[in-house]
């Protein structure tokens, strides 16, 4: 049986080049934003020159659209494999895991969902499709969490008003850590997300004292 090729020589550097490029692009635009960071600040951040960032990029938004995937992947993977119901929530807390351990992902999230109130920035339409189709998997998992019984009776809006209410505390809670790093991000986020399932959970399927 044979061996997969190795990747060597200028590909493989090629290659490890335009994913360093990648990474420091998220620390300068989570850090300045996407229109203050600079493709200068980023050469300056790698050790290169701005031309040679468009060597592996054609332009800065091909950047940013490179860096959104990026990060998009990763936080996938940090979910593992996938889940529904209430047990969907619960995988919630390795994501957060994930975005304690890469703070320049969440930096420049939390930047461009700012940014991105402006009608004309690049990255606007993945942040609302992003906040959106949370939003749908939220609801689609807690209704579905209701019409099996493992969780209590709730009416269509109550479901929309939870499921924002999770979002709105991971957001808050990032945000207050990432301002402060002593705030115990992990910690308050998993203690706020079994006190919700808990609360969530049908009567007779709730834990006793």
């Amino acid at each position: 049986m044979n061996e997969p090729a190795t990747v060597r020589g200028p590909y493989r550097n090629g290659i490890e080049r335009r994913a360093e490029i990648i990474a420091k692009a998220s620390e300068v635009f989570g850090t300045y934003g996407y229109v203050a960071g600079s493709l200068r600040q980023i050469a300056t951040e790698v050790g290169i020159t701005p031309a040679a960032i468009t060597r592996h990029f054609d332009s800065k938004e091909d950047l940013l659209a490179e860096v959104i995937r990026a990060w998009t992947t990763k936080s996938s993977q940090a979910l593992g494999p996938s889940a529904t119901g209430l047990t969907h929530f619960e995988r919630l807390i390795k994501l957060m895991e994930f975005n304690h351990a890469h703070r320049g992902f969440l930096e420049l999230f939390l930047t461009l969902s700012t940014e991105a109130s402006n009608p004309d920035h690049p990255a606007r339409r993945f942040i609302t499709e992003r906040y959106e189709q949370t939003l749908t998997n939220f609801m689609s998992n807690l209704g579905l969490a209701v019409r099996s019984g493992a969780a209590k009776a709730m009416t269509p809006s109550e479901i929309e008003a939870e499921s924002r209410e999770v979002i709105a505390m991971m957001d808050g809670l990032e945000i207050q850590w990432l301002l402060n790093p002593e705030v115990d991000l992990l910690g308050l986020f998993a203690s706020y997300i079994r006190r919700t399932l808990e609360r969530w959970r049908a009567p007779a399927l709730r834990s006793t004292p």
